[in-house]
């Protein structure tokens, strides 16, 4: 088995097989969830609320445990390997939880100490400069905004040196300036070969970051797909054309190919799957020729990640 100074490249950064969770109630947050993330990839993990995401990752990060199944980081076992596996994660949780008192400082810095790791000053200065808190340094997190304390939980999950990175919400409700900050800060974490998960509302974001997208939802694991294969797949395409002349009706002879005319009569649409190359488009504005129908200009665009999780999630029974 490798150690966990030497990983084996090989592997995983994280396996999960099967895994459930069954709370006393009956709740199943939980549904055979198998998935495996690549080594520094960011992975992103979507669902509404209540689909699953924090229990996963409470479950992974060793704060809850599974009814059934297996989870490995880095080939070590969660449950037999705990200090190892613990130490190899950084978890920025979505609540906001700092001892008021502490100053910046000293609470990162205590931080890298709870992984048994010697004392490295120029790391967290380093960490502190990345996120916007050296000028912070000295302050007690009581006096800091909720910004603030949100960078402050990100620097204390950096402080040990993880190897998996999980950012559960981590810019829900926050300032435009932490999420810039912290999004630079992701992209260098990969580049130095950190393994990025994270949960988020914010799907624009996840479609900017992500190599791979997963979906959960009421507990299941419904699609894994790297999110530009899954765009192709599954994302659609309008093409809008702005007519010369008005329209009151959309003419006989467009009728039932999938032509829709604007409430104003300006413009007509047509969406199409980004797969079927060409989509007939040729013989759509020959059809448009003949009866007599001229357009001033003409824009496409494609369906967004929100566009295909929407539909995703309503889609599903």
């Amino acid at each position: 088995m490798p150690s966990a100074a030497q990983p084996d490249p090989g592997q995983p950064a994280l396996r999960i097989a099967q895994l459930t969770k069954t709370y006393a109630t009956g709740f199943q947050a939980l549904k055979s969830i198998s998935l495996d993330i690549r080594r520094g990839e960011i992975f992103a993990l979507l669902g509404p609320n209540g689909a699953g995401k924090t229990t996963l990752i409470s479950i992974v990060c060793g704060l809850v445990n599974p009814s059934s199944g297996s989870v490995s980081v880095e080939g070590h076992d969660i449950g037999r390997d705990y200090r190892v596996t613990r130490s190899l994660i950084g978890l920025v949780p979505q609540e906001l939880t700092t001892d008021a008192f502490e100053t910046v400082w000293d609470t990162v810095s205590f931080s890298r100490g709870l992984f048994g790791k010697r004392p490295d000053p120029l790391h967290i200065e380093r960490v502190l400069r990345d996120l916007s808190l050296w000028d912070k340094k000295d302050s007690r997190l009581r006096t800091l905004s909720g910004g603030m304390k949100r960078r402050v939980l990100i620097a204390k999950a950096l402080a040990h040196q993880p190897r998996i990175l999980f950012l559960d919400e981590p810019t829900a409700g926050v300032d435009v300036d932490l999420r810039r900050d912290m999004w630079q800060l992701v992209r260098q974490l990969r580049e130095s070969g950190v393994t990025v998960i994270l949960t988020t509302h914010y799907l624009e974001e996840a479609e900017q970051m992500a190599d791979r997208i997963g979906i959960i939802l009421r507990g299941e694991l419904i699609l894994v797909r790297d999110k530009a294969e899954l765009l192709r797949e599954l994302g659609r395409k309008q093409l809008r054309l702005q007519l010369r002349q008005p329209l009151r009706e959309l003419p006989a002879a467009l009728a039932g190919i999938g032509l829709q005319l604007a409430a104003d009569g300006t413009e007509l649409h047509y969406s199409y799957d980004t797969q079927d190359q060409g989509a007939g488009i040729g013989e759509l504005l020959e059809r448009l020729h003949a009866a007599g129908v001229a357009f001033s200009d003409l824009h496409t665009s494609e369906s967004s990640l929100e566009d295909i999780f929407l539909s995703l999630v309503h889609e599903q029974p």
